[in-house]
């Protein structure tokens, strides 16, 4: 059962948890493509809190209402305010909401439909996990409007390959649903019809999971991407003896030995 978070349905994010600890936050303005405004990005980053808080949370998944995922940022709203102190804030707002995904405990799911393009592609490369259904298409181009688009090649380079990366922030060309999986950007392409039953089963699996271990081992991959290979070893050697040292994998280990499910 889930439980609904928000108070209106005119709330730009709909947040909803379930029993489980399974979130699920729903960009909920679909006549503007879900873009990025002001209002949604308070409104995620104050989700994301809310889940960073939760000690029982285990899942997010990231949603969308409507014909798309998300078209970036309100560029409406930018157009308006053409001031230098202001897009340094915007941008600045944007990069900590980014960095929010990731300092999650908890892994976060992208489930992608229909359009995600610049700073909604930067959502979908930030995300843990991503999966698409086949028509979906992803882009970074801002060139088109003579905005590289650098906030979302932070994340999308570390996705893919950076030749491949750079194409699509040079060209602005939209790669599909299937090429973006072959590039690195999702994990799974499946018919529209299948997209909830497939985020579905990787949430399934995930709480299956002890939260601990997986806290654990979100926050290492992270950290050692971003290190030299030696200093790399040496917090994934700490981080597993601390793991193992915990209740969760000696129990684990005992249930393996014993021939039994765990008891978590």
């Amino acid at each position: 059962m889930s439980e609904s978070l928000s108070t209106t349905s005119q709330t730009p994010l709909r947040v909803e948890r379930d029993a489980r600890g399974v979130y699920t936050l729903t960009l909920n303005t679909p006549r503007s493509f879900n873009v990025l405004s002001e209002a949604m990005m308070a409104a995620l980053q104050h989700a994301l809190d809310t889940v960073a808080a939760d000690a029982q949370a285990r899942v997010v998944v990231l949603a969308a209402e409507g014909r798309a995922f998300c078209a970036g940022h309100d560029l409406k709203e930018m157009k308006a305010k053409p001031e230098l102190a202001y897009y340094q804030t915007l941008f600045a707002t944007c990069s900590k909401l980014m960095l929010a995904i990731r300092k999650l405990e908890v892994p976060v799911i992208a489930r992608v439909h229909g359009l995600a393009t610049a700073a909604g592609c930067q959502l979908v490369a930030q995300c843990d996990l991503a999966v698409a259904a086949q028509g979906a298409t992803f882009g970074v181009n801002g060139i088109d409007v003579g905005l590289f688009c650098a906030t979302p090649s932070v994340a999308l380079s570390r996705n893919m390959g950076p030749k491949q990366a750079m194409e699509m922030l040079l060209t602005g060309d939209f790669i599909s649903a299937d090429e973006a999986q072959a590039r690195g950007l999702l994990n799974r392409v499946v018919a529209p019809e299948a997209l909830d039953a497939e985020v579905a089963r990787l949430v399934g699996r995930i709480v299956a999971k002890p939260r601990l271990a997986v806290a654990m081992g979100k926050t290492l991959f992270y950290r050692q991407l971003e290190t030299g290979m030696e200093s790399a070893y040496q917090l994934a050697g700490q981080t597993m003896a601390c793991n193992m040292a915990h209740a969760v994998a000696q129990e684990g280990v005992q249930a393996f030995i014993d021939k039994r499910p765990p008891n978590w």
